[in-house]
């Protein structure tokens, strides 16, 4: 992407990622320097956000509030982080929640930080990442990692990963659902196997032991289950088969949550370890895995290594590219885009917005080059509507390095590329997003006739609210010229801004 402002915060300065999982909240600080990791600060709190889901899939007040409590403890520590060099980042519990943007919009507040949902894939492969720089390997390897209220599954080798899935089952939910009060028996063992299996069964053939050499678990539920087997003595922090049947058979014999009184268990672990149990044993039985070995590497080091590989990409004359162009340029390719038009808008969006926000953030500048790029991505469905397609599909299609959260804003402004502003009555009052539309919109009228047009084609002056077009080769055409007429129209309906053209 040309002219890509930098970020001040060095690469290799410390980076902050915040975890906000369904069982717990994360917080770490870590710098990463060539090969090596070295964390600097880590916090983390029970705080069952999972749990406080209701019938309506709505999260409850008193579970809000303890999300809000701690990401305001976790902010104290945040003080002096330039925002580039933080990320927060959420995962199953608020990708499900009804009520998510009104959680998110207090949290954000409350952290000081945005905050992104991700997707289950993106979350896998931020697993993996995190797993494979601190625990480095040219084996073949499935690495598992049991949530609050999901599983993923990555295979991969070295840094690369490979098939990832993300599957809604966890330690949290299957607890709940089957093991209700905390009462633990052989029925509800053998229940949540059932539902755990029920879940992983499309992914035998993808995650088929021939296709890996070894198996790593990764994060709360294998590491508590490991601690609790080396404790007891039945093995020395290799997960087995045998030793998941070993603890199976304690919490039946313990007969209640409260009643576990196991060698290496936390007591904040009790209440969702049947959950994770019973998931990790149907994985071993389901994928013929004789040995789990507890990985180092986590979410929260994934962050960190893929923001500090962002900050790389985007350093002058570095030879790294920021995977989510990877991305879009793969998506351009799968839908069958028209990258030389796609080009064209980009070209003139971005000088446009040059002149409208010179001191526009990095990201904010990427997020509209993204948008040109892919804002016919909806022509593959249909022509009619195509910008309503592009919409959906930016909402949902799976694009690596991309969380949930942003590529909605890439929808938004895809959707809004054409027709009336009122579809976008949420969005226009967000910092940066009416600047960044409007230039796509223009952009895309002076590229109407799918020809090349100078980045000069038109050309903007600010004063207020009031955008005023000046004199440029666009405006010579009489048919441009009709639609930006239409587009000052378009504006004059909402309380953003006022497009003028010149008499």
């Amino acid at each position: 992407m040309p002219h890509t402002a930098l970020t001040s915060a060095a690469a290799d300065a410390p980076l902050a990622a915040i975890d906000m999982g369904s069982n717990s909240f994360r917080l770490e600080v870590g710098q990463v320097r060539g090969a090596r990791y070295q964390r600097q600060l880590y916090l983390k709190e029970t705080v069952r956000l999972g749990a406080g889901l209701d019938a309506e899939l709505c999260l409850t007040e008193e579970a809000m509030q303890r999300g809000l409590d701690c990401l305001r403890r976790f902010a104290q520590h945040l003080e002096g982080f330039e925002p580039g060099r933080v990320r927060a980042v959420a995962t199953q519990t608020l990708r499900e929640a009804r009520n998510r943007n009104a959680f998110l919009q207090r949290a954000s507040a409350a952290l000081g930080q945005p905050i992104e949902v991700i997707s289950g894939r993106e979350e896998a492969r931020l697993i993996y990442v995190g797993v494979s720089f601190l625990q480095p390997s040219d084996e073949r390897r499935l690495v598992i990692d049991i949530g609050g209220r999901s599983t993923e599954l990555i295979l991969g080798q070295g840094r690369q990963p490979g098939d990832a899935e993300s599957f809604q089952i966890g330690s949290v939910s299957l607890s709940m659902n089957h093991f209700p009060q905390g009462r633990l028996d052989a029925e509800g063992f053998r229940a949540a196997q059932v539902a755990a299996g029920a879940e992983i069964e499309e992914a035998l053939a993808v995650f088929a032991p021939s296709r890996w050499a070894q198996a790593l678990g990764s994060s709360g539920t294998a590491g508590a289950v490991s601690d609790v087997l080396k404790a007891s003595g039945i093995d020395d922090g290799v997960i087995t088969p045998a030793g998941l049947r070993w603890l199976i058979g304690r919490c039946i014999e313990a007969g209640h949550v409260d009643r576990l009184d196991l060698p290496g268990l936390k007591p904040e672990r009790r209440a969702v370890l049947p959950g994770g149990l019973a998931i990790l044993y149907t994985l071993a039985a389901h994928f013929d895995i004789q040995a789990l070995l507890p990985a180092k590497g986590a979410l929260r080091q994934g962050v960190i290594i893929d923001l500090h590989e962002r900050l790389r990409a985007h350093r002058p004359r570095s030879g790294r590219r920021d995977m989510r162009d990877d991305s879009v340029q793969a998506l351009q390719r799968r839908f069958g885009i028209d990258t030389t038009q796609a080009e064209r808008v980009a070209r003139v969006a971005m000088a446009l917005h040059d002149q409208l926000s010179p001191q526009a953030a990095a990201e904010e500048r990427r997020e509209l080059w993204w948008a040109a790029q892919l804002h016919e991505i909806g022509m593959m469905v249909s022509h009619h509507d195509h910008h309503r397609h592009s919409a959906y599909l930016l909402d949902h299609v799976d694009a690596a390095g991309f969380s949930q959260s942003q590529q909605r804003r890439l929808g938004e402004l895809v959707l809004g590329q054409r027709g009336g502003l009122r579809k976008l009555e949420g969005a226009l009052p967000r910092e940066g997003f009416v600047e960044q539309l409007l230039c796509l919109r223009l952009a895309v009228i002076v590229c109407h006739a799918r020809v090349d047009q100078p980045s000069s084609a038109v050309r903007l002056q600010r004063r207020g609210r009031q955008v005023q077009l000046q004199a440029g080769k666009a405006l010579a055409n009489p048919r441009t010229r009709y639609l930006l007429a239409q587009e000052a129209q378009a504006w004059a309906r909402t309380d953003s801004l006022s497009l003028a053209l010149p008499d």
